[in-house]
């Protein structure tokens, strides 16, 4: 019997969680006894669907039994979802809410389910660290990711939800989810309010990246007005892989972050089994995120200090 084999589409290789996705999924698929191929859209939607439409189109088809995807853009991709299915391969979305879900499903003789990451609560994560790390309440530079995620839209529903009515939140929102999108934002915002007397208390960004370029913009700009004004301000950010987010918490370059576990992983056991076991999984699955460090540590370190 031949190896079972997988394709799995993900948004972007200049992205490091991105490229964690891809490392535990082959990881994983080494583990499990099948192949993987790993595609990258360039974070574009088009290039990602003409993608997955050029294995659906070719002989190749026939050796895929599933397609995992993290779509590009603002759309789950629906069309090309019900091609694969129509042509016997497994369709599992990744972070995103499937358009026309129930349609898919109904009457599938693959699996057709979802998984991600618990972005609400990873909202309400950051705005419960909002809360521990200003105490007595303040002023919060909250760096958005692109406005058309839904990940980015549902990490702002949590944290509005849930941070303290004392804290207040001005918007910057970013193209993109790097470092560099972190930076301009930032540092464009930044010579809008030099003169100004605003005070920013902590800055709260929707991923490590995006909080890392922040802290640069602001370090750029304490050089130029004496660093008394930001030269305490704490930035906390999301995703916390092991080489990033985690060592800057370690090394206080971030004063804290959200630790996101790689959704390809369950995604790809979960598909496996199905696939092995002629099982349609759960319709969504969702994968739970934790604050790094505990938020209670955070309220102690301050006390501490």
């Amino acid at each position: 019997m031949s190896r079972l084999r997988y394709l799995i589409s993900l948004v972007t290789k200049d992205n490091d969680y991105q490229r964690e996705q891809a490392s535990a999924a082959e990881q994983l698929a080494r583990e499990l006894d099948v192949d993987v191929e790993i595609l990258y859209a360039n974070s574009d939607a088009i290039t990602q669907s003409q993608q997955l439409l050029d294995v659906l189109q070719s002989a190749r088809k026939a050796e895929f039994a599933g397609f995992i995807l993290e779509p590009a853009g603002g759309t789950s991709m629906t069309q090309v979802g019900r091609e694969a299915i129509r042509n016997q391969i497994a369709w599992v979305v990744l972070n995103r809410d499937i358009d026309g879900f129930e349609d898919l499903r109904r009457g599938a003789k693959v699996p057709v389910f979802a998984v991600s990451s618990d972005h609400e609560e990873v909202g309400r994560i950051q705005g419960r660290q909002c809360a521990a790390l200003l105490p007595r309440g303040g002023n919060v530079l909250y760096l958005h990711g692109p406005a058309t995620s839904q990940v980015a839209q549902r990490r702002a529903a949590g944290m509005q939800s849930s941070k303290p009515s004392n804290v207040a939140t001005k918007i910057l929102r970013c193209a993109s989810w790097t470092e560099t999108s972190g930076h301009q934002a930032t540092s464009s915002w930044l010579k809008l309010m030099i003169a100004n007397k605003d005070q920013v208390d902590l800055v709260v960004a929707q991923n490590d990246f995006l909080a890392s370029g922040a802290r640069k913009a602001f370090r750029e700009a304490a050089g130029d007005i004496g660093g008394e004004r930001w030269g305490g301000l704490r930035f906390t950010g999301v995703d916390g892989l092991s080489k990033t987010g985690q060592t800057w918490v370690r090394d206080g370059i971030l004063a804290a972050t959200i630790v996101l576990p790689p959704n390809t992983v369950p995604a790809l056991k979960m598909l496996v089994k199905a696939v092995r076991q002629n099982w349609q999984p759960p319709d969504r699955t969702l994968v739970a995120p934790y604050s790094l460090p505990e938020v209670a540590q955070l309220s102690s370190n301050l006390t501490a200090a």
